[in-house]
Parts: C-alpha cells; sequence; structure tokens
C-alpha cells in the first residue's frame, strides 16, 4: 500500500476510534495473571492501524462520590501526538497547578456544586479567591456553569482528569 493510501486508512481508522469514545463496553475477558490486557488491546489497535511508532490510550469507568457515571476513553497515535503544538496545552495544564483547584474540583466531583458551598470548605480562601479559581478552571475547560450559580466539571473531562491525578501520583 502507499503512502497515501496508508495515510487514508490511518485517518479512517482514527475517525472510527474517536467515534467510539464513550461507549459503553463490557471489559474484555482476561487471565488473572495478564495484568497488561488493556496494553495488549492498544497494540492490537495499532497493528491495525499500521502505527509503527505506538500511542496512547486512556480509558475509564467511573462512578463519582456524588452518583454520576462516566465511561469514557481516548487514544492518539505516537506521532499525532509528538507532532501537535503542546504549547496549546498550557492553559489547561496551568488551571490545575493550584492545590486550592484540585480541591475545588475533587469538591465539585463529589456533589458540592455552588460557589456557596464551596465557600464553606476550610482553606479556599474568600468567596473572591474561589471565583477567580473558578473562573480559571472553567478557562481551561475543566468546569462549566451547569446552571445559574452551579459548576460542573465536563462529562468528557472526568476521566481524563482522574487520569491527569493518577499519573501525577506515579
Amino acid at each position: 500500500m502507499d503512502l497515501e493510501g496508508r495515510v487514508a486508512e490511518l485517518e479512517r481508522r482514527l475517525a472510527a476510534l474517536e467515534q467510539s469514545a464513550g461507549r459503553t463496553t463490557s471489559p474484555p475477558e482476561r487471565e488473572s495473571d495478564d495484568a497488561l490486557w488493556a496494553l495488549g488491546g492498544l497494540k492490537a489497535q495499532l497493528a491495525e492501524l499500521g502505527a509503527e511508532n505506538g500511542g496512547v490510550l486512556f480509558t475509564g469507568a467511573v462512578r463519582t462520590p456524588a452518583g454520576q457515571r462516566y465511561e469514557w476513553q481516548y487514544g492518539q497515535v505516537t506521532d499525532t501526538v509528538l507532532d501537535a503544538d503542546w504549547t496549546a496545552a498550557a492553559e489547561s495544564f496551568a488551571a490545575l497547578g493550584q492545590p486550592v483547584r484540585l480541591t475545588l474540583l475533587r469538591e465539585i466531583l463529589g456533589g458540592r456544586c455552588t460557589a456557596a458551598e464551596l465557600t464553606e470548605l476550610e482553606g479556599t480562601g474568600t468567596s473572591g479567591q474561589i471565583y477567580h479559581h473558578l473562573r480559571q478552571l472553567t478557562a481551561g475547560g475543566w468546569l462549566r456553569t451547569a446552571t445559574r450559580g452551579r459548576y460542573e466539571v465536563p462529562a468528557d473531562r472526568v476521566v481524563p482528569l482522574l487520569v491527569m491525578i493518577t499519573a501525577a501520583g506515579r
């Protein structure tokens, strides 16, 4: 297959992966000693795509303390990630760079969704400071206003947020 055909096939398969993001599926059957079952699945997908340099995948099936359920996955081939403009992610990362903001996100996932509820938390600052942090999180894409005065983590950001928190602790 020529380069143009390979690129077209790769784009078709990547589009199919992106469309499947967020679909609910059952975890694959696996042997108890197969600790890298997700990696095996990723490698199989990458082989089908002809992605010689590999790729990354993050996925999760989550139920928050507030009872919300999220199932989501997203993947990219390595070349796409390495060729992207990484500076575009700076604002998103910067929004997470304050301990108070991380506390606010955790509390919002836990069910405290209004600024009034968040100002009751010890150690988060004044209401003005909390609103400043909420604006930064909203600008970074980690929050949105659900209804007047209520905040929520967008559904497509819950798993990525938990992946980043998990990765930071490794």
